[in-house]
């Protein structure tokens, strides 16, 4: 059921909608519902946050001819409307939270209510939202298992800083168990990520290319697919600032700061970051080589670790666009 209110005296259907330009719309996501609203047109709108709700959105989208639809990432509520959306034919673009505020700050508005956060992200579509290719619902699935792995990674992390300080023995017994169990549940899902993407030719191509680059593993591999899909597509400084490993200037008039990374896919900066250190110390000759030629340079050595995540980075993005494997392009790398 919708529930329809009025910012102004328009009634529902008496703003014209122009056939020649895309319409766009905004949807405010909480748990339980959506609050929806039309670019240029005075009425807001609220639905259930569930299958029902999704019908009714569709049928209000195609009233007032939406083609483009703005929401903002909510940590997982919005995926199910996403996908609806998406799947009926709507271009749907997920905003960033700090899409949302920097255009609040801009714009002057600092009301807040779920109505107005609605309107403001219809606003923020229509004038400045930037529209990119629809993610592949094959990957968009593993997603959410590849954040359990993550989330299995951050808990073994916990538990091995915690037994460095235990000293009961049945605590340190209860712990250790803990740790072996979590363990080979990472094992497990790392085994049967992989197998979910071999069951397809493309995926499975490649995450054969992306395995050739020395020094990236299973773990690295599965995170670079699922979280960067445009890879082998992007120029080397797209996909080091889409992985947040793009070092940005920061620099004010006469004074000039070490420039430093910011922003990005946080998860698969992780991973790479992890990558980066084995694969500098013992795996890839060329990091290696990048690794002592920064230290000598008096390079801290996180900074170098940062610059190896990155070259390794551009290594799989290379191998992913030639179509060939890192071995055979070392030579032009």
């Amino acid at each position: 059921m919708v529930e329809g209110t009025e910012g102004s005296h328009h009634k529902e259907g008496s703003t014209k909608m122009s056939k020649t330009s895309t319409t766009a719309a905004g949807i405010d996501i909480a748990k339980e519902h959506l609050d929806i609203a039309v670019h240029g047109c005075g009425q807001n709108w609220r639905v259930a946050n569930a299958p029902e709700g999704f019908a009714d959105l569709v049928r209000l989208m195609r009233a007032h001819q939406v083609g483009r639809i703005g929401l903002e990432a909510t940590g997982g509520y919005e995926r199910d409307v996403v996908a609806h959306l998406r799947a009926e034919g709507f271009t749907v673009i997920v905003l960033q939270p700090r899409q949302v505020r920097a255009y609040a700050q801009l714009t002057l508005r600092r009301a807040k209510t779920d109505r107005i956060d609605a309107t403001l992200i219809a606003a923020l579509t229509a004038d400045h939202a930037i529209v990119r290719e629809a993610p592949d619902p094959r990957l968009a699935a593993l997603a959410g298992r590849l954040t359990w792995l993550e989330q299995i990674e951050e808990d073994i992390a916990r538990i091995k800083v915690r037994l460095e300080h235990i000293r009961d023995s049945e605590t340190r017994r209860i712990s250790q168990a803990d740790l072996a169990r979590l363990t080979q549940r990472r094992a497990n899902t790392i085994a049967k990520l992989l197998i979910a993407l071999r069951r397809h030719d493309d995926l499975a191509t490649r995450l054969k290319l992306v395995l050739s680059v020395a020094g990236i593993g299973p773990r690295t591999a599965i995170a670079l697919l699922i979280r960067m899909p445009e890879l082998g597509r992007l120029s080397r400084g797209e996909a080091a600032a889409l992985a947040g490993l793009a070092p940005f200037n920061n620099d004010s008039g006469k004074r000039g700061r070490q420039r430093s990374i910011a922003g990005g896919r946080t998860r698969l900066r992780t991973s790479l970051y992890a990558a980066a250190l084995p694969a500098a110390f013992r795996w890839n000759e060329a990091l290696k080589r990048l690794y002592t030629r920064l230290k000598a340079a008096g390079k801290p050595h996180k900074l170098a670790l940062v610059a190896c995540a990155r070259k390794l980075l551009a290594y799989a993005n290379t191998v992913l666009a030639r179509g060939t494997p890192w071995l055979s392009a070392t030579t032009n790398a």
